[in-house]
């Protein structure tokens, strides 16, 4: 009988603004507005930006509110 290999899929521990736009089904621009104008929280590493989903979770939820 043939062992199976196995498949890890990992979550990303923090998002580009590219898949943020996916996510929100907005473009990349607007994402951008909603980290200077709307103050969506994000990490700089270096000269690249990231969001972690917890934190964008959060924002939104604050955002209904």
């Amino acid at each position: 009988m043939a062992r199976r290999k196995r498949t890890y899929v990992a979550q990303p521990l923090l998002l580009s603004v590219a898949d943020v736009a996916i996510q929100l089904g907005v473009c990349r621009q607007t994402v951008y507005n909603l980290i200077y104008r709307q103050g969506l929280p994000t990490v700089m590493l270096g000269s690249v930006r990231r969001i972690h989903p917890s934190s964008l979770q959060e924002w939104l939820k604050q955002c209904e509110q």
